[in-house]
């Protein structure tokens, strides 16, 4: 499987990671789309927004990360589309993320992963640090962490 990994740096690829964003968060899980949306959605040198694109030049897969403190990175609204979940984009997105995060100096990531996907993250070296579980958006959450 090609795929590219694509820093967000223009307004358009910006509206592609949101577009992915609004189909897995809004439509299919029902996330309000005003808790959706923040104010990390913008091209800035404190937000690193990313696209995987596929060999056939779709927009497969978005993530963004944020600084959580001066040596974490938080990993955030990372999203695959629905019919692209098997095809190991989730892991390629996830790991371009981890590596603009050590190219930013970071030596640590946190997420706040859907227990649903606790075990994909835990398949990718996080460990979970949350006594239990946690709502966000009425979906339940567990904080997990890696050292990268």
């Amino acid at each position: 499987m090609a795929a590219e990994i694509i820093n967000v740096t223009t307004k358009d690829q910006l509206q592609y990671g949101l577009d992915i964003r609004k189909k897995v968060f809004v439509e299919e899980q029902k996330v309000p789309v005003d808790l959706e949306i923040d104010e990390y959605d913008v091209i800035s040198e404190d937000v690193h927004h990313i696209l995987v694109q596929n060999e056939d030049g779709e927009y497969v897969a978005t993530g963004r990360l944020i600084y959580y403190n001066n040596e974490t990175a938080k990993m955030q609204r990372i999203a695959v589309l629905q019919d692209y979940r098997k095809g190991g984009y989730g892991r390629i997105l996830l790991m371009a993320m981890e590596k603009r995060a050590r190219e930013l100096g970071l030596a640590y990531s946190i997420l706040d992963a859907q227990c649903q996907a606790e075990n994909f993250y835990a398949k990718q070296g996080y460990e979970t640090i949350s006594k239990e579980p946690f709502d966000d958006a009425g979906i339940p959450h567990v904080r997990m962490k890696k050292t990268l």
